[in-house]
């Protein structure tokens, strides 16, 4: 088996829209303003931030439970599935946020499928407005299957 998979990301990519409490705002804005280009994409969010960007702009958004209530374990789940390819996660780095080992799992799973990640407005918008964002684009993700049956038949051979 190989090491590596390439995951390919369509043209439409499908994107998660995640914004804590005191983030909310600052990503109904964002959203706003980028309404146009987001609107060539499937937009995915957690609970009440998928509602506010839904009725705020008319854009489609499939929401998931709020964060603390798994929302955050769902939008993970449809990333290591292949179902979601891009996130935007307007995260408050001064709150402490009940639901934080879900947090960091969360960007954890984003980082190991090789994702595209924005935490904060900047790099939504550089990552929006990059020529990648048009066109078919090819992930290199860690084949995890041969990497546990390669750790697998290492442990066999020290214990046989």
């Amino acid at each position: 088996m190989k090491d590596y998979v390439w995951v390919k990301m369509g043209r439409q990519k499908r994107i998660a829209l995640i914004a804590h409490d005191n983030k909310k705002e600052d990503m109904i804005e964002w959203v706003q303003a980028n309404r146009e280009a987001l609107s060539r994409h499937f937009l995915y969010g957690t609970g009440t931030t998928a509602k506010l960007i839904a009725e705020t702009t008319g854009l489609p958004v499939k929401a998931y439970r709020s964060g603390p209530l798994g929302g955050d374990q769902q939008i993970g789940a449809r990333i290591v599935e292949g179902r979601i390819d891009f996130m935007i996660f307007f995260w408050d780095p001064l709150e402490a946020q009940p639901h934080d080992p879900d947090v960091k799992a969360l960007l954890r799973i984003g980082v190991l499928y090789d994702i595209p990640i924005a935490n904060n407005r900047a790099t939504a918008d550089f990552l929006l407005s990059s020529s990648l964002m048009e066109e078919e684009y090819e992930r290199k993700v860690i084949n995890y299957s041969s990497n546990i049956m390669n750790r697998a038949v290492k442990f066999m051979d020290k214990e046989g």
